[in-house]
């Protein structure tokens, strides 16, 4: 066999979380898909070979929050730098979120978008289109012309709906056409805060976002799910009371999926020290109860995903006093490892932490995907060849100068974390390798 676009993934450790395969075999690719895992072919001749002996071989990651900073700053080359910094985080399919400037609630800024991402071979980019015009929470968008522009679901981003009636149209119209609506689940009225409401906030003097801020949005939504027969994803959960709200939607048979950012699932407020704009974020780091109910929400299922929650600020808007300074933290070079800390901080089941990232989100996109469902996230034969390999023996120390993101500040900064992506391949070709 000769095949100009072939390679061959040689002694890694391979593993899919989706069916719990786990063993130490080489991996053949040819053209855009996974043509074996183990068995090779006497006459395959790969034009590649990565040599991948103590490294795993893993479905390419799937990130269902990334902010990529356009349409709105092809000055900067925002995007260029955003889908770089994914190919370093080893993840081959990403979600985009729609506040954008302008916000993408027009199918010729969709498109646009999306060609312009195809023409950088690298991820592939899955945009969430705008749920009302301009994010105002007023009047409904064209939901079938954004759908056919390339949108996979409609939503309002970080921008709570204020008209509980708009809200209530939005699902009835996006379930009439079979469109799931991604909500982040944020009190208009009570959510107008920076930290989380609680006594070191109160020392602080910073303005609180009590847990209710969550909890009654969360409230509003399943029972608008309830009235409308809408699915809803749940995105950015931030609290053990919003947990248990999700466990028991699921438990009632609510059409409901949901995530969590790795800052989440990692701190809690006292990482806010003193006043480092750093762990400004949106939701707000909680207390360590809530941190340790996100743990559990994601290693029982009942949260179905982990994510970067990736949020490239610039240094004017970050480095001002912390009820000033913007929201966010960049997150793509930090997903996989922040999973494979979770594994050796808590003891979760390896592969359980890895499905966060792969099977877990590709199956919430999948399902809005719906026929094309199962293209990401899995490494199986006859499947697409997206994949990562990954060191998990080397270590390196979160700074500003590695990053390949332009936003580089983060609460994780000075950490030094576990693993390190060798390589990184789109549709069998290699997109990114590590020097």
């Amino acid at each position: 066999m000769n095949n100009q676009t072939s390679v061959l993934i040689q002694g890694g450790r391979v593993m899919d979380p989706s069916g719990g395969f786990d063993e130490k075999v080489d991996v053949a690719l040819a053209g855009s898909a996974v043509i074996a895992i183990g068995n090779i072919a006497s006459d395959f001749q790969p034009k590649q070979v990565i040599d991948a002996e103590g490294c795993w071989v893993l479905p390419g990651l799937v990130d269902l929050a990334v902010r990529l900073r356009e349409p709105g700053n092809e000055h900067a080359r925002m995007l260029e730098s955003e889908m770089s910094a994914a190919m370093a985080g080893g993840i081959t399919s990403l979600v985009c979120l729609p506040d954008t400037d302008p916000v993408l609630d027009e199918p010729g800024l969709v498109e646009m978008l999306r060609f312009r991402a195809e023409k950088l071979q690298q991820a592939r980019v899955y945009p969430l289109g705008a749920l009302t015009r301009n994010l105002q929470g007023e009047m409904i968008t064209e939901m079938v012309e954004l759908s056919d522009a390339g949108c996979v679901a409609f939503s309002q981003a970080d921008v709570a709906m204020t008209n509980t009636q708009v809200l209530r149209r939005a699902m009835q119209y996006a379930s009439t056409f079979g469109y799931a609506v991604w909500l982040r689940p944020q009190d208009a009225w009570l959510g107008t805060g920076v930290a989380a409401s609680g006594a070191l906030a109160t020392r602080m003097g910073l303005c609180g976002i009590p847990v209710m801020a969550e909890t009654i949005a969360l409230h509003t939504i399943f029972e608008l799910m309830r009235a409308t027969g809408a699915r809803v994803h749940v995105c950015r959960i931030s609290s053990a009371d919003g947990v248990e709200l999700v466990r028991q939607a699921k438990s009632q048979g609510l059409a409901v999926s949901c995530d969590v950012s790795i800052n989440s699932l990692h701190l809690t407020d006292m990482d806010m020290g003193y006043f480092d704009s750093r762990a400004r974020l949106n939701p707000p780091l909680r207390q360590q109860r809530d941190r340790d109910a996100l743990r559990t929400g994601l290693m029982d299922g009942t949260l179905d995903a982990l994510v970067s929650d990736h949020t490239p600020v610039g240094e004017d808007a970050k480095t001002l006093p912390f009820a000033d300074a913007e929201a966010g933290a960049t997150g793509l070079e930090l997903l996989l490892n922040l999973a494979y800390k979770w594994h050796l901080d808590c003891g979760v089941n390896l592969l359980r932490a890895l499905a966060s990232v792969t099977c877990g989100p590709a199956d919430v996109l999948g399902s809005a995907l719906g026929s094309r469902r199962g293209r990401t996230g899995h490494l199986q034969v006859g499947g697409l060849a997206d994949v990562c390999v990954f060191d998990p023996h080397a270590f390196w120390k979160v700074q500003a100068s590695s990053l390949v993101s332009q936003g580089k500040h983060t609460p994780f900064g000075g950490y030094e974390l576990p693993g390190r992506v060798r390589a990184t391949i789109v549709g069998g070709r290699v997109a990114y390798q590590a020097r």
